[in-house]
């Protein structure tokens, strides 16, 4: 495989990518990939974690050996270049943002000489899912011809705020108290008041809360705030691959999935998957709740931490399923 990395400009910005391409003469079915919230770049690292070894990239690695090229990239305000791109999206982020970012992606990928632009599939991780949704559920000039969401959220963001937020609180002697204050900051949040909350909460905690407030994540950290997946996925036509591993402490397979199974309920185009080894990230994980709470980044991109092989083998199956030609095709 060859990798290399390239740029296009949207709205005045210029957004930066990572292509991978399969040996080979092509043309080959790809994935553009889509991170997940906040900071997290086109590797799926963070500067709020420790650790380099992100999925993202190990995902398009393995795509590739399979023979499926890949195109990940950065957001504006994640990267190298967030610092100052930052300024100038300020009171500009939103879900249309985002969107608009993945059809400058997959335009970029499409555009490449060995990918076969009617067999592109979008994969996203995360709150990247939830973009993924509405580009498949949009009009546009490039279809994608399925799409992968692993680790969506099939509840509210308040609640799955909440039942992260209380996974760390349980650590705690006071834990339960502490709760009771966060959900009294979250319902005034909900009545459109400023969440205030109380200086007793931890400040990790409240620099959480404070991150809904914060006008260079507005309009969208609103607009996340009452969005709902699982109406989007009942809208979907295209063959739709839903994974949550049960190790996952961010999105829960039951919390979440049924929710999404319910949506889904009577619809063949949408396969359900939950690997029982893998993490919000995709890894490989063992270690019980508590353990990977108490690991720094709860070790997500650790040196040693590798992409779960069920969860990995299901994504590349499907994607092979998915974009594979049609009778008569190449």
């Amino acid at each position: 495989m060859t990798a290399h990395e390239v740029s296009w400009e949207l709205d005045g910005i210029t957004m930066y990518g990572t292509l991978v391409r399969p040996d080979g003469a092509g043309p080959f079915p790809s994935v553009v990939l889509v991170a997940g919230s906040g900071p997290t770049d086109r590797d799926w690292c963070s500067p709020l974690l420790p650790g380099t070894n992100g999925s993202g990239r190990l995902l398009a690695d393995a795509l590739a050996e399979t023979g499926i090229a890949s195109l990940r990239y950065d957001k504006r305000v994640s990267g190298p270049h967030a610092a100052e791109n930052v300024p100038k999206l300020i009171g500009k982020l939103s879900m249309q943002s985002h969107l608009d970012e993945l059809v400058a992606a997959v335009g970029t990928l499409a555009a490449e000489e060995y990918v076969d632009a009617s067999r592109i599939v979008g994969l996203g991780n995360s709150e990247g899912t939830l973009h993924v949704l509405h580009y498949a559920v949009s009009a546009q000039d490039i279809p994608f011809v399925g799409i992968v969401l692993a680790a969506p959220p099939g509840r509210p963001i308040r609640e799955i705020l909440l039942a992260q937020l209380g996974l760390q609180a349980a650590q705690l002697p006071n834990g339960d108290e502490l709760m009771e204050l966060v959900r009294a900051a979250t319902d005034r949040y909900e009545a459109a008041q400023p969440m205030d909350p109380d200086p007793q909460i931890p400040e990790q905690v409240r620099m959480v809360l404070a991150s809904f407030e914060t006008p260079a994540n507005l309009p969208l950290a609103r607009e996340l705030w009452s969005e709902d997946a699982t109406r989007t996925l009942s809208e979907v036509k295209i063959p739709t691959l839903v994974l949550i591993g049960a190790h996952d402490l961010q999105v829960d397979m039951h919390a979440d999935g049924d929710p999404l199974q319910a949506a889904a309920a009577g619809m063949p185009n949408i396969t359900f998957a939950f690997p029982p080894s893998a993490n919000h990230v995709l890894k490989h994980e063992t270690r019980t709740a508590a353990e990977v709470i108490a690991t720094p980044g709860n070790g997500y991109n650790a040196d040693d931490a590798r992409l779960d092989p069920e969860a990995l083998q299901t994504i590349l199956s499907w994607v092979e399923s998915a974009a594979r030609p049609a009778v008569g095709g190449d």
